[in-house]
Order: C-alpha cells, then sequence, then structure tokens
C-alpha cells in the first residue's frame, strides 16, 4: 500500500486568514488528490477547519497567540513525528511559528523567510509584496500556483448542523434574514459607526426583515448598543455563540453586512450575498473572496492607513459611508 502524501499547515492565528487558507488547503488537494492535510492550529478554530472538506484533522495549538515557550515547542513537535509527515507549510511569519515542523522531522518546511527563518525552513521563500498584493496570494504561491487562478474558500455547512442551530437558539427562517457583523477585532479605525447600524436595522425590520447580530465576545457592548438604538428590533447573538455556531447561524442568513472582519470573509465563503464595509484597511489586500460581493469604500485621500484609530481623530472614512447607501445595497 502506498503511503499517502501527508502535509502538515501552521494555521494563521486569525479568523479570516484562517478562511483564506482554505484556498491553499483546495490546490493542494487538486495537486496531490490522495493527501492527507493536517491544520495545527488555535483551539478557537478547530470547528472552523471542521467545516472545510479538504482538511483531514485539526490540531489544537495549545500555545497561546505569542506566547513563546521553546521547551513547549520542542515537545509538540517530537510529538508529531509519529504522523511522518512529508512537508510543512508554515503560514505566519513568526520564528518561532517555524519551530514545531523544524522538530517534528518534516523533511521539507516551507514558508516565507519572515523573521530570518533560514535553516527552520529548508523551503524559504522571498516574499515579493510588490507581486503578491492579496493575503490569499501569498497563501497560495507556496503551492506554486499560478497567481492568476487561486480558488475562493468554501464552508460547507451540512442541514444536520444548519437544524442544530436552529434547534439549539430557536430561530425560525421564515422571513429574511440579515445578519450584521459590527465587530472588528483590529481596532475601532475598522468599524462603521453603530448609529448607523442601528438605521440599517430599524429600516430592514419595517421591511419584515429579521435582523441579527453577530460577533465575538468581545463585540457584545457594541451590539448592545446597536439594539438598543434600534429599539431593540434585533436578534442579538454576539458573546452568546462559538465560532462554529456563528457560522452555522450565518449559513442561514439571506443577506450579510461586515466591517472588514473575520466574519467577513466566513460570510463571502458560506457564498452569502455580502455588503462589505472598509474603512483604515485596503479591500485590495483582503477582500472578501467572493465574486458577487459588494465592497463599499470611500477611498479617501487619508486611507488606507492600517492604523487602529484614526490619526485624525474623526474616522471620516466610515462615519461619511451613510446607512441609506448599505440599504440600497442590499437585495430585496
Amino acid at each position: 500500500m502506498v503511503k499517502p502524501f501527508n502535509i502538515l499547515v501552521v494555521g494563521p492565528s486569525w479568523v479570516g486568514d484562517m478562511v483564506m487558507a482554505q484556498s491553499l488547503f483546495i490546490v493542494l488537494k487538486h495537486q496531490y488528490p490522495d493527501c492527507k492535510i493536517d491544520v495545527l492550529a488555535p483551539t478557537w478554530s478547530l470547528k472552523l477547519l471542521q467545516r472545510m472538506p479538504q482538511v483531514h484533522s485539526a490540531i489544537a495549538m495549545p500555545l497561546g497567540h505569542g506566547q513563546f515557550d521553546l521547551l513547549g515547542r520542542i515537545r509538540i513537535g517530537r510529538g508529531l513525528r509519529s504522523h511522518q509527515y512529508d512537508q510543512a507549510f508554515v503560514l505566519p511569519n513568526s520564528w518561532k511559528s517555524a519551530l514545531i515542523p523544524f522538530f517534528a522531522g518534516i523533511p521539507k518546511r516551507t514558508g516565507y523567510i519572515g523573521e530570518m527563518r533560514w535553516g527552520l525552513l529548508n523551503d524559504a521563500r522571498k516574499l515579493d509584496k510588490s507581486r503578491l498584493t492579496m493575503t490569499v496570494q501569498r497563501f497560495v504561491a507556496l503551492a506554486n500556483q499560478e497567481l492568476a487562478r487561486y480558488p475562493f474558500p468554501k464552508l460547507e455547512i451540512s442541514s444536520e448542523q444548519q437544524q442544530a442551530v436552529t434547534a439549539q437558539f430557536a430561530v425560525n427562517n421564515d422571513t429574511k434574514i440579515l445578519a450584521l457583523c459590527p465587530g472588528a477585532e483590529y481596532g475601532p479605525a475598522k468599524r462603521w459607526p453603530i448609529e448607523h447600524f442601528a438605521a440599517v436595522a430599524r429600516h430592514m425590520h419595517r421591511q419584515g426583515w429579521q435582523v441579527w447580530l453577530l460577533g465575538s465576545d468581545k463585540d457584545k457592548p457594541v451590539a448592545e448598543q446597536i439594539n438598543v438604538l434600534s429599539e431593540q428590533v434585533c436578534r442579538n447573538f454576539a458573546g452568546s455563540t462559538n465560532l462554529a455556531e456563528a457560522v452555522d447561524l450565518m449559513s442561514l442568513a439571506d443577506v450579510v453586512v461586515s466591517n472588514d472582519s473575520g466574519l467577513m470573509h466566513v460570510a463571502a465563503a458560506l457564498d452569502k450575498k455580502l455588503i462589505a464595509l472598509y474603512g483604515s484597511s485596503d479591500p485590495g489586500f483582503t477582500p472578501p473572496l467572493h465574486k458577487d460581493a459588494e465592497i463599499i469604500t470611500l477611498g479617501l485621500d487619508c486611507s488606507p492607513c492600517f492604523k487602529r484609530e484614526c490619526p485624525l481623530g474623526h474616522t471620516h472614512c466610515l462615519t461619511d459611508i451613510a446607512p441609506e447607501r448599505v440599504i440600497a445595497a442590499i437585495p430585496r
């Protein structure tokens, strides 16, 4: 019996990047149809990876983001030796992220040079940012894929998973559902104003739509403020679900309005009608990977600045996106 080509991917630490990494998984399965792809990833992402059919196994990374722990990385690497991986793809650019594949004795270790990782990576690539302008391109290029042709991520949610989350949260889809994603982990310069989200919620509720608020525990205060301003017309799930439950709930939505965030990339990968709002970030660098996604950005002279907070103190790149423009983009 021929041994399958075993691949370990050291996954990224952000929701959006993990979704975009699926494009690499799709390419690898195309190149090596019988390969097994395991992903070493943060615990929060394991159930997200389970919704990517290309992934054979999701392995929890016990060390937190930014945690070094050299001895811990040596133990993890040695513990993976029994998997007999043939190649590793290291997606983060940090020096420490390349340690585990090295200590796992994986013969071919692929990634960008990043923090001078010569030796740890023996298939080290120099990143040409002028040529690889998008995050998804940088991931896919590690598999030597033609940059003009990269597949879009596509999460798969079963009817059983939808039925389970419907029963768990006692929701119905008898009427159209608008999902609002008001969070953005990076900072306030990526967040559309709560007053604008509330205006959209009130308008769509009057049109007979359900309005759901989705987000993490960190987004809960913002979501609560939106619900107050919208006169409590929203169903607020922010902070009441884990990521997998939020993904499964979003799979029931008809339209998603989102800041540039991890959930924006999830919506694109779920093939949803998506309206994506960009302020301080660049839609050319991390766009939603969906051919019909509608990107709204004002292209001001001061943006994209890539700052967590507006250096000019006004955030006009977001405040000047009127709710009426977003409402007009929602199909009836």
